[in-house]
């Protein structure tokens, strides 16, 4: 099931962004050493990763978009 982040945050979204890639990192850390019970999560890490920054780039281009009253791409 896909983590619902559409309700968080622009700051709680960096923060989310930065576990993940944290987690991300320390898994494929964990895989060179032949340690890892799910190889699958490094995929689904990947994609939470870029759902997070698709969100991150959504509410910055919105943000932007309002103040300077052009329409975003």
């Amino acid at each position: 099931m896909k983590d619902s982040f559409k309700e968080l945050t622009l700051a709680e979204l960096a923060a989310k962004k930065e576990e993940l890639t944290k987690k991300y990192f320390k898994l494929r850390c964990d895989m060179v050493m032949g340690h890892v019970e799910n190889p699958l999560e490094k995929r689904t890490l990947r994609r939470k990763i870029a759902r997070v920054n698709t969100l991150i780039h959504q509410k910055t281009a919105k943000g932007t978009a309002g103040a300077s009253g052009k329409r975003a791409v």
